[in-house]
């Protein structure tokens, strides 16, 4: 599509404003323009104490303009920037709204993390309700979905006020998966070549452990919580498993670990020792994930196990001692429709799994998985909104609180992915990696370090190289991985003196 901005407009949030309305649209400069081409005009002046933006749209539906008055505010969490921002935005919903006859959900709330907004009114004091009715004024966000925000928000805030200034958290990759499922983007290998690795690849990772661990130690940090994630680390075998948590179990103090996560992920991966040497080595928390508990979606995504396999697992992590298990559910798999996607809610539920998180279905670049995909361009998500409202209803109505939430570009319907725990049982380290409470010390292939500043400030991310085999490579310079940890250093000397 074509987007053209005068004025003070900040190019990137005005393309992810256009998303809103034309999803997964790409924005070229140098393409002519074809008569079926939408073309969206954005406008900031400066006028008195605030600022006024327009947009106008123009497509073969027809046309539509829109214009927003904000003044500025001094104060956050309404800064001049964020102002602007709002006044863009409200400008870009009347106009799609009136050319369209759909007002998102989600107001004009573009970014990952939409609880730090709810966050910044509650730590001004305000009160549910009230933060509720903040959201929906300046962000025109739907009431039902400002009270979810705000209930989890108010969650996190809980759980912040128990963490301390010298915590921090760490995190281990193992980027291997039995199969690729069709959806996935993230650096994960499934073939017998690079299957091969493992054993070379851990040799490496338990020496980087050393290391960071030691480094955590140098700058006087508690760890935590631990998240061994991938991949799918349980395609270790039993013994590896044990070596890597019993490595692990070297460095971190019982009495400060609250929390560690072990993501099975596959329940294809999961036996009924490896449950006991991941429970005999401290693990806390088990995320097995079934993502549909329909045989045939399954099959159609490349999960290589079925419904029966998930039950099964579940019955040994409960069984075998997990204090906490996790299940996933993604709603708007290609093909899966409510009545399906229903039933898996309803069953999973039923076990009572301490967390249970319901993702919508996100089309990836590079997944392989990118046909079948038209319920993406509905943009009130059609089928899958109705998947995401009920999934959520029937949490509450189970007794099960939502503790963090994300959101992502070109997912279906513009919707939202939401953990529900059971009152106490809350992820601790989904809470600090999502709203960027401490650092995080990643270890392995495509890890990266989050280095979070005392008293807010700019976050520095430190990145391992992504594949395995650059990661093994780095054994023959390693100035690389020493520079990794200088740079470490240096942030801690600068923001923690």
């Amino acid at each position: 599509m074509k987007l053209i901005t005068e004025g003070n407009v900040n190019k990137y949030y005005a393309q992810a404003l256009c998303l809103l309305f034309f999803p997964t649209s790409k924005f070229s400069e140098s393409e002519p323009l074809l008569p079926s081409t939408p073309v969206v005009k954005m406008t900031m002046t400066e006028v008195e104490s605030g600022v006024r933006a327009t947009v106008k749209i123009k497509t073969e539906l027809g046309e539509s303009y829109a214009e927003a008055f904000r003044h500025y505010e001094s104060s956050e969490p309404l800064s001049r920037r964020r102002t602007e921002h709002i006044a863009l935005g409200a400008a870009m919903l009347e106009a799609g709204s009136k050319l369209f006859g759909d007002t998102p959900a989600w107001g004009l709330l573009t970014g990952v993390r939409p609880a730090k907004i709810a966050r910044q009114y509650i730590e001004r004091g305000l009160d549910d309700k009230a933060t509720a009715r903040e959201l929906t004024a300046n962000y025109l966000i739907n009431p039902k979905k400002a009270a979810l925000l705000t209930a989890i928000a108010r969650n996190e805030h809980n759980i912040a006020k128990t963490l301390e200034d010298n915590m921090c958290s760490v995190y281990i990759s193992i980027p291997f998966c039995p199969t690729r499922c069709a959806y996935c983007s993230f650096v994960s290998y499934a073939t017998k070549r690079l299957l091969s690795l493992i054993p070379a690849y851990l040799e490496r990772l338990h020496r980087d452990i050393d290391r960071m661990f030691g480094l955590i130690r140098e700058l006087g940090l508690r760890v935590v919580t631990v998240y061994i994630g991938g991949g799918t680390p349980t395609i270790l075998s039993a013994e590896q498993l044990r070596e890597l948590l019993e490595h692990i179990g070297c460095y971190v103090d019982p009495s400060d670990l609250r929390e560690l996560t072990l993501e099975a992920g596959r329940p294809d991966t999961i036996t009924a020792e490896k449950i006991a040497v991941a429970v005999g080595c401290g693990v806390s928390r088990i995320s097995i994930n079934p993502q549909t508990l329909n045989n045939a979606i399954l099959e159609a995504i490349g999960r290589k196990h079925t419904a029966e396999d998930f039950y099964r697992a579940f019955t040994l992590a409960r069984e075998g001692g997990v204090k906490t298990i996790n299940c996933d559910l993604i709603a708007g798999l290609p093909s899966e429709r409510f009545s399906s996607f229903s039933r898996s809610v309803d069953a999973v539920l039923k076990l009572r799994p301490e967390n249970v998180t319901f993702h919508t279905f996100c089309v990836k670049k590079s997944a392989d998985l990118i046909r079948d995909c038209t319920e993406l361009y509905l943009r009130n998500g059609g089928d899958t909104s109705k998947c995401v409202d009920y999934s959520q209803l029937k949490a509450k109505n189970a007794g099960y609180v939502p503790y963090y939430i994300y959101r992502q570009k070109n997912t279906v319907g513009n919707l939202e992915n939401v953990g529900f725990a059971l009152r106490g049982y809350e992820g601790l380290y989904n809470i600090i990696m999502m709203e960027e409470l401490h650092s995080v010390f990643a270890i392995g292939a495509g890890g990266i370090t989050k280095l979070v500043p005392k008293n807010g400030g700019r976050i520095e991310r430190v990145a391992v190289p992504k594949y395995p085999y650059e990661y093994l490579d780095m054994d023959k310079n390693p100035e690389a991985m020493y520079a990794i940890y200088d740079k470490i250093r240096k942030f801690y000397e600068e923001n923690f003196k």
